[in-house]
């Protein structure tokens, strides 16, 4: 399908980037309320003028919300829970990050300690001494006791180096993580509000079919009868036309309920009320081409990878891990500090010395210690390095996994959207003969045909009706399918600005490119080919 317009594609790429394009017409603007058939039990051999018509009821209510495109990714961009939470995820882990940073400051500790204390103590000569002594420390810190430290210093920088370095440092790959793991939820969060908006435009698409086809089936039914009653005509052939129309009535009624659903599975990923009927602004279904064509398939694998927030992602947990590892190999070799700093009045006495309780002044300690730990005789620290090697290897493994995956995505919809590209010309000529056919015998049936007698087989005409109305159906599912399959591929490829995917296509009579390098712009673009869309609104699919 080569040459697909550009001009769209770069279009529909600033709509799901900015949100702000509208986008093309897809179904009829009107909302008008179908009219249902319920079939009555047959009389006994009455004519086929005598039959009634078929009641109807009104199964979809004239009340409805227009909404197009942008405007449904713009409310799925506000009200979707699912990205509301991503966003809350991220702003969680950048706290985290905060916290890890803050490690790396001192913490700051005030207060007051009284200790008193009664009874024998020991001199180190071990001397036993019958004291009753005790002593007031206020200031920055507390717990200052006998002739001891300050247990708890005013300014404190405590923790292991290895730990505090290299947990901030995976802090914040966790903060890229999880904003790779946003867009990535973003990207198929708007993919399936374009793929419900798809099925709504689908679902209206194949009602006006079918309330289209419901009036030819009336006048199919309606010559059929008239033959059957002048004796031109078979009374099964009337009856049968008669059986089809009531079966096209069912498919509306089944159509219709299709729009109700459509409406509410939009509605249920904009987070509104399902009681809301949605109906879209567009007036035609017509293809859309979101990535411009050629691009070769192995290209547009290179751009996913590298734009696919996934990939993104897997990446930074790659790195993560690896920063874990080389945490658990440099904790036996780094130390733990404890930097401590008070300064406060400390006063007090016993019965040994006098006063009682006096002797107030000032202190100030300053204490700084550093030791190494091997961790249960160097076990645990062996069980850490290989619990993190394995961890490492998981998530390189998830990496190549997740590599299949995008490369499969973009194969998967690049194909798609070749075959529905075709399919929609195959089905567009299809539609077009049965519209000639049923126009054909709809006159032959009407004027009769002269050296027939009195048999123009009038049923001929509801076999080409069938075949159109099945035509109708195929070429607007060809070209909605054609739709989500462009929407696929392009979040596939991990929705690339329009400069990614933008590529000057030589004209076929134009030489292939010489090795010196020269102006992209200055190769003109493949001109653009699509299948013609048809209409399907009542006016415009009858010939």
């Amino acid at each position: 399908m080569g040459g697909t317009r550009a001009f769209s594609a770069i279009a529909i790429l600033s709509l799901l980037g900015a949100l702000s394009v509208p986008p093309r017409r897809a179904v009829a603007e009107d909302a008008r309320p179908a009219q249902a058939a319920i079939p009555r039990p047959p009389q006994v051999n009455p004519s086929a003028e005598e039959r009634p018509a078929p009641p109807t009821h009104a199964l979809l209510s004239e009340e409805v919300r227009p909404i197009d495109l942008a405007t449904a990714l713009r409310l799925a961009g506000v009200q979707n829970p699912e990205l509301n939470v991503a966003r809350q995820v991220v702003l969680e882990a950048v706290a985290a990050r905060q916290l890890a940073a803050a490690h790396f400051l001192p913490s700051l500790n005030t207060g007051a300690g009284y200790d008193a204390h009664a009874g024998t103590l020991q001199q180190s000569n071990g001397n036993i001494l019958s004291v009753n002594r005790s002593s007031v420390y206020v200031g920055a810190g507390s717990y200052a006791v006998a002739a001891g430290t300050v247990a708890i210093p005013g300014v404190v920088l405590q923790g292991n180096t290895a730990e505090l370095l290299y947990g901030y440092l995976v802090s914040r790959q966790v903060v890229r993580q999880q904003e790779f793991a946003a867009e990535a939820t973003r990207n198929d969060v708007l993919l399936r509000v374009a793929l419900a908006y798809c099925e709504l435009i689908r679902a209206e698409g194949r009602r006006l079919v079918w309330e289209e086809t419901i009036n030819d089936a009336k006048e199919v039914a309606r010559i059929t009868g008239q033959y059957a009653r002048t004796g031109q005509g078979r009374q099964a052939d009337a009856d049968r036309a008669r059986t089809e129309l009531y079966r096209r009535q069912a498919d509306l009624r089944k159509a219709e309920g299709e729009v109700l659903i459509a409406s509410a599975q939009l509605c249920k990923l904009l987070n509104l009320d399902p009681s809301i009927r949605l109906h879209p602004t567009d007036a035609y279904a017509v293809p859309m081409p979101i990535v411009p064509e050629p691009i070769p398939l192995a290209e547009l694998i290179a751009v996913a990878l590298l734009r696919r927030p996934e990939m993104g992602e897997r990446r930074t947990v790659v790195r993560e891990a690896l920063l874990a590892l080389d945490g658990a190999r440099a904790l036996p070799f780094s130390p733990s500090v404890l930097v401590g700093f008070s300064s406060g009045g400390f006063g007090g006495g016993s019965n040994l010395v006098r006063p009682v309780f006096g002797g107030f002044g000032g202190r100030s300690d300053f204490d700084a210690i550093a030791y190494w730990t091997l961790r249960n005789l160097g076990v645990g620290n062996v069980a850490l390095i290989r619990g993190a090697t394995a961890a490492t290897r998981v998530a390189q493994f998830q990496e190549l996994a997740m590599l299949d995956q995008v490369r499969d995505e973009v194969a998967e919809a690049y194909a798609s959207t070749h075959a529905r590209f075709a399919e929609i010309g195959e089905v567009e000529e299809a539609v077009r003969s049965g519209m000639e056919g049923y126009r054909l015998d709809l006159e032959r049936s009407r004027q009769g045909v002269p050296g027939e007698g009195l048999n123009p087989r009038p049923i001929e005409v509801l076999n080409s009706l069938n075949l159109l109305y099945r035509s109708r159906i195929e070429y607007l599912d060809a070209i909605v399918d054609y739709n989500q399959a462009h929407f696929r591929l392009y979040v596939a490829l991990g929705q690339p600005p329009a400069a990614a995917l933008a590529r000057a296509a030589p004209m076929p009579d134009q030489k292939p490119p010489s090795a010196k390098p020269d102006n992209p712009s200055s190769h003109p673009p493949a001109p653009p080919t699509t299948a013609a869309p048809l209409p399907f609104g009542p006016s415009r699919d009858r010939r």
